[in-house]
């Protein structure tokens, strides 16, 4: 049942509190690898942010998360994908993830992600047809790969 979420593209002055949402997100999935540095976290989002790529997740007018989505020719790479926690296992990223989906295949793009290996972000990407690519450091890369069913 879809939960009438509302997305809306980021705006500029918005960064630092996507930021921290960020921050708050990730703690327990660092925390288990040894890897917790809040200033760390902050920083690798903001020196890349782009409000143009950035997208807000609401829900009863409460902001429960953003993603990255950038495009590139042949895929769409979803980047710093973010619950705030009191809201995962509530279907919102699954909701989001599949109209992700829903727009990469109109123009026939898979869809490329990271997630930390430790990470329960894992078993969540591959229930939603994600393949698991390869390994790299503390990550694991995965791609849905965009088949044609026609």
């Amino acid at each position: 049942m879809p939960l009438n979420l509302h997305i809306r593209p980021a705006l500029a002055d918005e960064a630092s509190m996507l930021a921290e949402l960020r921050v708050e997100a990730m703690r327990p999935s660092l925390e288990a690898i040894n890897r917790f540095d809040p200033i760390r976290a902050r920083e690798r989002f903001l020196s890349t942010f782009t409000d143009k790529e950035t997208f807000i997740i609401c829900y009863q007018h409460e902001i429960v998360g953003f993603y990255v989505l950038r495009d590139f020719p042949t895929y769409l790479y979803l980047d710093h994908f973010y619950i705030k926690n009191q809201f995962q296992g509530k279907g919102v990223g699954k909701e989001v993830v599949q109209r992700i989906q829903q727009k990469a295949r109109h123009p026939g793009k898979a869809i490329r992600l990271i997630a930390l290996k430790a990470s329960p972000a894992n078993d969540f990407y591959r229930a939603l047809g994600f393949m698991f690519e390869r390994a790299e450091g503390v990550d694991n890369h995965y791609i849905w790969p965009y088949v044609d069913a026609e």
